[in-house]
Order: C-alpha cells, then structure tokens, then sequence
C-alpha cells in the first residue's frame, strides 16, 4: 500500500457528528460537534481555516462501511482533535448556532 497522503490527516463526518458516540467514531465532545454535518460544510470550514482540504467521495467510514460517507483529507498542522475542533466550530459559525 502507497501512502501518497503522508503529512495529510483523515477527517470522516462521524469524528463531529453529535449524534454519533465515541464508539461509533465522534471524537470531539458532543458540546463541539455538529449535528449531521455534511461533506461540503466540512469541506468548507477546512478551506476557511487554511488546511487545503481535498475530498474523496467513494470513501466509506471503516466502523460504517456500508455507508459511502466520503473523507476529507486535511494538512497536518496541528493534532487530530484540535483540527477537528475547529472545523466544528466554524460550522457551526456558517449554521448561526
């Protein structure tokens, strides 16, 4: 397997989705996440925030592989859960909540 992507962190839609639990995959808060948080909107936040997002639509969440969720791939700047944070927060920010 070719890691093409070293340097780039994974973002799923089930790391900041509020309705998810940690084991189902959120790995903020539930306090930070977002209900239902869409591709686009993460996609947006990340550009906002400078990360360079890049998404792949045909990619399943591993815990949910039956749904084709789509990933986001972000740069590495900072660790997981603080990039993840943010991303939350700025949707919430475009969603006025």
């Amino acid at each position: 397997m070719m890691m093409k992507d070293r340097g780039k962190l994974v973002v799923w839609p089930a790391y900041l989705d509020k309705e998810k639990t940690k084991a189902e995959g959120r790995i903020i808060s539930k306090k930070s996440a977002v209900q239902e948080p869409k591709p686009d909107e993460i996609l947006k936040a990340a550009q906002k925030l400078g990360f360079e997002p890049e998404f792949e639509s045909s990619k399943a969440y591993p815990r949910s592989w039956w749904e084709k969720s789509g990933r986001i791939m972000i740069v590495n700047a900072q660790p997981k859960t603080a990039a993840v944070r943010q991303i939350a927060a700025q949707i919430k920010k475009a969603r006025g909540e």
